[in-house]
């Protein structure tokens, strides 16, 4: 069974919040995202550079996405650069008892993430960006909302 399909269990991360880091870098991750860890049996994540954010995948998404990766690459070369970047960037941090993970200091740098963060969730991960980053990307438009109501009507939400 495919995970993420209708039928296999998907940790879903949804919602947003605003976090600090500490002075060693520690990030706490909101509650509903650890239960959802928790409900996969497995609260091991990955964590890897994506532009301007870190995506964080619980561990058994990320083997999916390895091995679907892996398969892509050897029929298209250009996934061999993304893998490098992404893989290559990657990096397991483990929830502490207190709920946080400590993002290592290079994956940090490599994005912009400073003190203040936005955590966001895209269903079957996790974002962590900047604050500041954040407010200036992702703000929503009038237009955008006009490009959103067109997704949800090719998807026959809407």
């Amino acid at each position: 069974m495919i995970e993420g399909s209708a039928k296999s269990p998907v940790c879903h991360f949804r919602g947003r919040s605003e976090h600090a880091l500490d002075a060693k870098g520690r990030l706490n991750i909101a509650t509903r995202f650890r239960e959802a860890l928790r409900r996969q049996g497995d609260e091991r994540l990955m964590v890897t550079p994506w532009h301007n954010c870190l995506r964080v995948y619980p561990l058994l998404h990320w083997e999916t996405l390895e091995m679907t990766l892996l398969a892509q690459g050897q029929k298209r070369p250009e996934t061999v650069k993304l893998i490098r970047y992404m893989i290559g960037g990657a990096e397991e941090c483990l929830l502490d008892r207190q709920g946080r993970i400590l993002l290592p200091a290079q994956l940090r740098e490599d994005c912009g993430i400073r003190r203040d963060t936005v955590v966001s969730g895209m269903i079957t991960y996790f974002e962590i960006w900047d604050k500041e980053t954040w407010e200036a990307n992702n703000k929503p438009t009038g237009e955008d909302f006009q490009v959103f109501a067109q997704v949800l009507q090719d998807v026959g939400l809407f």
